[in-house]
């Protein structure tokens, strides 16, 4: 049988089983769209939140002895993922200094995160020295002990060692000072 010879009720049968096909699919990609519109994308729990931080010993850009978790221990520890590519990381990097300079007994770190080496000096020399170490992570391996997926990403440590919290994207100043007091706190 070809199209000119189906009759009108066989062609309509054809299209409600499409449309009901495609309803089906469509409507819990709906759902899922709509119960999430409200969510903010920061809020997102890591598993990691709640347990000892990953230990690390990384050089710092500039060279130096290498920067320790394990000798951080009694200091609150703010670690930052980021890249001289992202625009995020160019966005949030003053308040990051600015909590440096605010909070001298919290040790921040900066994690770069899949860049140059080169481009960092760069980076670094164009925007003033950071009041905290810029490390290097060789091949990614402290990114991946971490979950990071993609930057910036900060996580907060308490002075145990213990994540407190995570935060996706772009740090503003009163977003950082308030995670920095509950790092300080050691409450997650």
């Amino acid at each position: 049988m070809d199209a000119a010879t189906t009759t009108p009720a066989r062609q309509s049968r054809v299209n409600w089983k499409v449309l009901g096909a495609g309803a089906a699919v469509a409507a819990p990609l709906l759902a899922i769209l709509v119960l999430n519109l409200g969510r903010d994308p920061h809020s997102i729990r890591s598993p990691l939140v709640g347990t000892m931080a990953p230990s690390f010993a990384l050089n710092p850009i500039d060279g130096g002895a290498p920067v320790r978790l394990d000798a951080l221990k009694g200091r609150a520890v703010v670690l930052n993922f980021w890249a001289t590519w992202c625009v995020p990381c160019l966005q949030e990097h003053a308040a990051l200094a600015a909590g440096a300079r605010a909070w001298p007994d919290v040790q921040f770190a900066g994690v770069v995160y899949e860049d140059d080496e080169t481009r960092t000096r760069e980076f670094l020399a164009q925007r003033g020295a950071s009041p905290y170490p810029a490390l290097v992570d060789p091949g990614g391996k402290t990114a991946i002990a971490y979950g990071v997926f993609g930057v910036p990403e900060t996580f907060f440590i308490d002075r145990t060692g213990r994540i407190v919290e995570k935060y996706v994207g772009p740090l503003d100043p009163q977003t950082l000072s308030a995670l920095v007091r509950k790092a300080m706190a050691g409450a997650p």
